[in-house]
């Protein structure tokens, strides 16, 4: 049977707010006037840009933790029938007005990206498969550029300019010896990056540069021949997929 619109999935859409009121999580549902024509390819970009550092969407290919995992949000919802219009205000009403002890800052999408991603949200929240088409191609797979090579003694691997929780590049190469390694990150989310002996999370850490936000921040290593691990240190980020394999000869 299908729960009534002020029922539904409530702990489900409850989470969305970090509270059990449902009022708070769908304040003027109902009322609200979308754009018709939403544009869920820039939504899709800003949800990554924006968003995907806190958010888990399997199909945005986030993996964000610090908030709610939004295919698991609104799964059991969307099973009891919850429309997907419906879906689109509640994210719309919770960006425009977030929880005021929660994380998402006041003002994050406005206008009309606030429509796009609301609306690609509505569309990708526990939708099964993958984005075809423009909109598969609206974001880059994370870690897909070209590997990252040492030149006299430099290697330069920058965080992701889009917002996602990776690297440019999952992959490095280096010569033996004294190498700078600079982290570039324009993405205004909170990064670093740290080298680890071997592969795994088990080996000795060595180094690692300063957490920044948005410049370039380097760190200086003697390095052995042998396979490494590059990862971000802030928390959440390694878990979501924040590293790479530097392998140096």
């Amino acid at each position: 049977m299908r729960a009534p619109l002020n029922n539904f999935g409530l702990r489900q859409l409850g989470v969305l707010a970090g509270t059990g009121s449902l009022l708070l999580a769908c304040t003027g549902c109902g009322s609200v006037k979308h754009d018709p024509n939403p544009n869920v390819i820039a939504g899709k970009q800003e949800f990554v840009s924006k968003c995907g550092s806190c958010h888990t969407l399997a199909r945005a290919g986030t993996k964000g933790i610090v908030g709610p995992n939004l295919d698991e949000a609104f799964r059991a919802s969307i099973a009891e029938g919850l429309e997907r219009s419906t879906i689109r205000s509640v994210v719309h009403g919770q960006v425009l007005e977030p929880n005021p002890i929660g994380a998402m800052p006041k003002n994050l999408v406005t206008g009309s990206s606030l429509e796009d991603v609301a609306a690609y949200v509505a569309y990708a929240a526990d939708r099964p498969g993958q984005d075809t088409g423009l909109l598969a191609a609206a974001v880059k797979a994370p870690g897909a550029g070209k590997p990252a090579v040492e030149q006299n003694g430099k290697l330069q691997i920058d965080a992701d300019p889009t917002g996602q929780l990776a690297y440019v590049t999952n992959k490095a190469t280096a010569t033996a010896g004294a190498v700078t390694i600079t982290m570039g990150n324009m993405s205004g989310v909170t990064h670093n990056l740290a080298i680890q002996s071997g592969t795994g999370a088990s080996g000795p850490v060595l180094g690692a540069t300063k957490i920044i936000t948005k410049g370039a921040a380097t760190a200086s290593f003697n390095l052995k021949p042998g396979t490494y691990t590059f990862f971000c240190q802030v928390p959440g980020h390694r878990q979501a997929g924040m590293e790479g394999q530097l392998t140096v000869k």
